[in-house]
């Protein structure tokens, strides 16, 4: 019964509170003297962690954060020469944190809940 209770709550949680998607998004952008908007995807949403009572240096908890596939897209401006290249997110998912480029340490903050 608590295997089935476990499964049920981890499969609601990627539809409710927690999940990773892609988010449309508008960023304004000055160039050449004219102001653009750029309209681009990202990746927003919370993976499922478990919040460890006692965190030990030997036994590091592994961190599920929201990432995705990018690629880089340029929109030219009529009158301008200069172009401006932005990121697009492709897809997104929950994946490993990756401490090269990433705070994969915990987050001592208030999270609003859903």
């Amino acid at each position: 019964m608590q295997l089935f209770i476990m499964a049920a709550v981890l499969a609601l949680a990627e539809v409710g509170c927690f999940g990773c998607h892609l988010k449309n998004v508008s960023i304004p952008v000055e160039r050449c003297g004219q102001e653009v908007c750029i309209h681009t995807t990202i990746c927003e949403g919370l993976c499922y962690n478990e919040d460890v009572v006692f965190e030990s240096p030997e036994e590091v908890p592994e961190h599920r954060i929201c990432n995705g596939d990018w690629s880089y897209e340029v929109k030219h401006i009529e009158g301008c020469s200069e172009s401006i290249t932005y990121p697009v997110a492709t897809s997104c998912s929950c994946s490993k944190c990756n401490t090269k480029d990433t705070y994969c340490g915990r987050l001592y903050a208030h999270i609003p809940s859903c």
